[in-house]
């Protein structure tokens, strides 16, 4: 039954064949957050081997292994970003018009990658070694991955490691080898039952390699996160503690002129309400409130009253910066103390492209999906902050924190990490979901807690093990006392970064190459 259906998938050809190859990738992005239904990774991507040992002969086999590969990867990213078009439908009248654009759009080019993947894998022409077929799948998977988190500016969105983002003990891994790590292996394990059909290995080869790779590797990952989890300590940074506030404002109306002095005030008297033991410090999100806390003083004024007495707010605010003349804006973190004095400033410096500045702008006939006239303008880089009474932090505004390796200055460590968000623009489903699973992993990977602040959820403090301590849901609004995790020391990852995962790619395509037997003709 197995080798039928495998003969089947291999001679599809034309529209069927496409037809299968985007089923299988919408398939696979069940697998992520919100839906964690990663048992159906196995089919879509032994289906995709399958389809592309298919494609490995014949004069024409690269552009029907590029082909299977775009339809696979257009399937996978249009389920799996389908939330892309929430920003638009904010204002309707204005950019509504660009969803039949925004999101095919961004899915076939993100398909390119899986494209130029397959692609290579015809070259290569490994389909007479199933097991070589796999091994250099998942390795030359694992540097698209690592590639698309750079280029364009990079968007390593719902990287295939994430599929594990429901499980704490199979994320342990990344402190080691990071998420892309995770992909890797994960690619294997999902691909490797492919091989239950190989007509040239006997049955007992076949199913010992399936289950090694399909079942005992990720049994050994979840066994080791395991028992890291229960020999975890947790301890609390000493004299912290943290109030972040949730105020969930709906989008549409965050930027109301009418309403903007009773968004601040919805803030200041959630940062007010009683709490068990004062806090020495209050979170504020993203763009908190429409005022450009940093220029205005009389709403920095008002703002004030929300810091606690000898402490401090951190809030997301617009700021306006003039250099030359010409006011330059930016997405910042702004602290502010009870005298209503500046303490620190942090500016974006990962901006969103068609967020929040247009790429090619003047070229092409679009405006940014943000509100207000001109373009952001990013801030130097990643950096420390230092708050009295607090550990330096590294603040990560919005999809800053989904970069991994990057979140944090090569010069100095901090002792945590702040995300401040606003995922009002995601919807109330897939997109918040998706960010907080990406969010909290970089905890782990750096061995630091992640205290995240989002205006309408998910608002979470996540230790450096990526366990959820307190959070709160999407659509609710209420605060969060909770008092600060202490960081762990360097772990690998933190310490190497993206070599320990590029290598383990790089010697997944190596071992491929002894294992592949080329056949003599096209």
């Amino acid at each position: 039954m197995i080798s039928r259906f495998s003969d089947r998938l291999r001679s599809l050809i034309g529209w069927r064949r496409a037809l299968a190859g985007l089923g299988l990738g919408a398939v696979s992005a069940l697998a992520l957050a919100p839906f964690h239904l990663v048992p159906l990774l196995v089919p879509a991507f032994v289906g995709l081997v399958w389809l592309l040992e298919g494609s490995s002969t014949g004069q024409r086999r690269i552009r029907r292994g590029m082909l299977d590969g775009f339809w696979f990867g257009f399937g996978h990213f249009f389920v799996g970003l389908h939330w892309i078009a929430e920003p638009l439908l904010v204002d309707p009248g204005r950019t509504a018009w660009l969803i039949p654009f925004a999101l095919p759009g961004l899915a076939a080019v993100l398909s390119l990658f899986p494209a130029l993947v397959c692609g290579a894998l015809a070259v290569w022409r490994l389909g007479a070694s199933p097991v070589a077929h796999v091994l250099a799948l998942a390795g030359a998977w694992t540097v698209a991955e690592f590639v698309r988190g750079f280029i364009f500016t990079g968007f390593p969105w719902n990287l295939t490691g994430y599929v594990w983002s429901g499980s704490p003990a199979m994320l342990q891994s990344t402190a080691v080898i990071g998420i892309l790590g995770l992909s890797a292996v994960t690619v294997v394990a999902a691909s490797m039952p492919a091989v239950l059909a190989a007509p040239d290995m006997p049955a007992r080869q076949r199913w010992v390699v399936s289950i090694a790779a399909t079942i005992v590797l990720p049994a050994v990952l979840w066994a080791g996160g395991q028992a890291r989890l229960q020999s975890a300590e947790s301890a609390a940074v000493p004299d912290v503690r943290l109030r972040i506030v949730q105020a969930n404002i709906a989008q549409r109306d965050k930027w109301n002129p009418e309403l903007r002095t009773r968004h601040l005030e919805r803030h200041v008297a959630l940062s007010n309400a009683p709490a068990d033991a004062p806090p020495t410090h209050v979170i504020w999100p993203e763009t908190a409130v429409p005022f450009f806390l940093a220029n205005d003083t009389l709403a920095r004024v008002r703002a004030a009253r929300a810091a606690p007495a000898g402490g401090s707010l951190l809030t997301g605010s617009v700021r306006a910066a003039f250099r030359g003349g010409d006011r330059q804006l930016h997405n910042a973190m702004v602290v502010v103390d009870g005298d209503a004095d500046v303490q620190r400033i942090f500016d974006k410096s990962h901006l969103v492209p068609f967020g929040e500045y247009v790429p090619l702008n003047g070229v092409l006939p679009i405006d940014k999906i943000v509100p207000g006239q001109g373009g952001f303008v990013a801030g130097p880089g990643r950096r420390l902050i230092r708050v009295d009474g607090l550990p330096a932090l590294s603040p990560l505004i919005c999809y800053e924190a989904i970069f991994p390796g990057r979140v944090t200055p090569a010069e100095e460590r901090p002792g945590w990490l702040l995300n401040l968000t606003n995922d009002a623009w995601f919807g109330n489903f897939a997109g918040p979901q998706q960010h907080f699973a990406i969010t909290s992993t970089r905890a782990v990977e750096e061995g630091l807690p992640m205290v995240r602040a989002a205006n309408t959820g998910i608002s979470a403090v996540v230790d450096p093990y990526g366990r959820t301590l307190r959070h709160l849901g999407i659509g609710v609004e209420g605060v969060i006392d909770s008092p600060l995790p202490a960081a762990l020391a360097p772990t690998p990852y933190a310490r190497w970064g993206d070599w320990i995962p590029v290598s383990l790619a790089l010697a997944l395509l190596a071992a491929a190459g002894p294992l592949a037997r080329r056949p003599k003709s096209a």
